[in-house]
């Protein structure tokens, strides 16, 4: 039977963290096989450290990794590195703010044995106006450079075959800022056993997103060109 590691990012979720751990760790417990939760804190400034330790004794499979902030990113690419040491079979990423549900999770899990890479694609998208315009943006910007048509290029959704992924890791930077959108568009170019499955996402339940619209639009230049001085990378 197949080991599963759900890998997921936290940074200042003291409001949603025990709502993500009580949801995820379920289906970790229904899968079984010594699979694992794992919740990389990325250096929060609030209670989220404190709330994780403070209800670790409820969660046998619940692993807590506490890192020095990073940024969501890199804190993904250490996950995958994580999980991949730990010798999983299959690794899960999504985020710890809600957005995404748990309930669609089994539509990837029933399809792992016909494809490599499941990755989530969101037809409607709860979190306003100005993040839709850049992910629209940046599959073009991805078309331009690498001349592949990606669906949904940086979904925190994901399910992928830990010996396939494991391949792709050292063409990826320990600070690239979005990995998972250099992930899809390495794995397209390579024609890999992909299949882009519908999720729901929604608005975030509780708090702010620690990026704003400003900040989103200097480091989608960033991320421009890193993806441009990359555009030959291959695994």
């Amino acid at each position: 039977m197949d080991k599963l590691y759900i890998v997921m990012p936290a940074y200042n979720e003291e409001r949603m963290i025990a709502n993500a751990v009580n949801e995820w760790h379920n289906i970790i417990e229904r899968i079984g096989h010594d699979s694992k939760l794992v919740i990389f804190n990325d250096g929060s400034k609030d209670n989220t450290l404190r709330v994780l330790k403070s209800i670790r004794s409820r969660y046998p499979s619940l692993v807590v990794v506490n890192k020095e902030n990073a940024g969501h990113g890199p804190t993904c690419t250490s996950a995958y590195k994580y999980a991949i040491a730990e010798n999983t079979d299959w690794i899960f990423q999504t985020d710890s703010d809600g957005q995404t549900k748990s309930g669609d999770f089994w539509q990837f899990w029933e399809k792992r044995n016909n494809y490599d890479f499941i990755i989530g694609y969101r037809p409607k998208r709860g979190d306003g106006l100005v993040r839709r315009f850049i992910s629209q943006t940046l599959k073009v910007v991805i078309l331009i450079i690498f001349k592949v048509i990606v669906k949904d290029a940086n979904t925190p959704f994901r399910l992928m075959k830990a010996e396939c992924l494991r391949k792709y890791m050292p063409a990826i930077p320990d600070d690239f800022f979005l990995p998972n959108t250099l992930l899809s568009v390495m794995i397209t170019k390579n024609k890999e056993k992909i299949f882009w499955q519908k999720i729901t996402f929604t608005e975030r339940p509780s708090g702010i997103s620690s990026i704003s619209p400003a900040k989103i639009g200097r480091l989608g230049i960033t991320l421009v060109k890193q993806l441009y001085k990359l555009r030959n990378v291959k695994a």
